[in-house]
């Protein structure tokens, strides 16, 4: 079984030796371990840091994508060599490399497709207040939207097995944790959980600017990704909104037409009909996503038989 670990860099040069060197050279059930460097357009010296220490494969961009994109080629390229498990790591340190044999024992023991290292978010010391109540509220929300008991569902400490790396397909352009979770759920996917530690933070995020910032893009990527996949029910949910607001006018408009004999407040009925064409507006819209998301199930059917077609050639 081969396992490859993956670590999307950007300016990682002082963190990135130490996150090697805690690799664990043997793993109970693994024959093969391998390391993957995505070299976002570092500017420093992450890619000679690690040619030095003996990174297996190394993948650089022109420019910085982002961590959704470097996620998603590192997957790709990680299915055409052949990897039976990806672990995803960071390259600032966070999560320790040492718990990388606890978080791949459920799929090596053919338990889970994907496992999410729990960094215990509300008793973590090596986190703020308040991130510690933004990672739970975000985490809560997420696996809510998901259907899924995870308690750590914002951790980017994750193994998939061959089965998941095939089946995901990334499409936020933010960050691929909230999409991979809701789509691995939605796709039926085994997802597991299992305790893990971190280290003291050594520099501040990268992925955004502010906490202000990483709520109004996280928030957003929630919304479109689980559209993406329940059309018809955020659809129809914001319908029957419009619908009941518009109730209320029109009844009104009715009561009094009928009690004062036809006069007078047209203004609830112009009110009343315009929340309800707005209503029926979101309601064919909801149709209409939920062909959608079928022609898209089956696009993807697709992209996973050539997946699997390159695998065998």
């Amino acid at each position: 079984m081969k396992l490859i670990i993956q670590i999307p860099c950007h300016n990682e040069e002082q963190t990135l030796p130490q996150v090697l060197q805690d690799i664990p050279l043997e793993i109970p059930g693994i024959d093969t371990i391998e390391t993957q460097i995505i070299d976002d357009g570092s500017s420093d010296g992450t890619v000679a840091t690690a040619r030095a220490h003996g990174v297996t494969h190394i993948i650089s961009y022109i420019g910085h994508k982002g961590l959704a994109t470097a996620f998603k080629h590192g997957l790709n390229h990680a299915l055409e060599q052949g990897a039976d498990i990806l672990v995803n790591t960071d390259g600032d340190n966070q999560y320790r490399s040492s718990d990388i044999p606890r978080l791949v024992e459920p799929i090596v023991s053919h338990q889970a497709d994907i496992v999410i290292g729990d960094r215990g978010v509300t008793l973590n010391t090596h986190f703020s207040g308040l991130k510690r109540f933004l990672q739970w509220f975000g985490s809560r929300v997420t696996a809510g939207l998901a259907g899924a008991a995870i308690p750590d569902a914002v951790s980017g400490f994750r193994a998939y097995n061959r089965t998941a790396m095939r089946e995901i397909n990334v499409v936020s352009e933010f960050s691929y944790v909230l999409d991979t979770t809701v789509q691995a759920s939605k796709k039926r996917l085994s997802i597991h959980h299992v305790p893990i530690q971190t280290n003291a933070a050594t520099r501040p995020s990268r992925l955004f600017k502010s906490m202000l910032e990483h709520i109004k893009r996280s928030g957003a990527d929630l919304i479109r990704i689980y559209s993406l996949y329940e059309p018809f029910k955020v659809f129809l949910c914001l319908a029957l909104l419009f619908i009941l607001i518009g109730t209320y006018p029109l009844v009104r408009f009715v009561y009094f037409y009928l009690a004062e004999g036809g006069s007078g407040h047209i203004q609830s009925l112009i009110f009343g009909a315009i929340c309800y064409v707005i209503g029926f507006q979101f309601l064919g819209m909801g149709i209409l996503g939920e062909h959608m998301r079928i022609n898209r199930k089956l696009i993807e059917d697709i992209l996973l038989r050539q997946k699997e077609d390159r695998e065998t050639q």
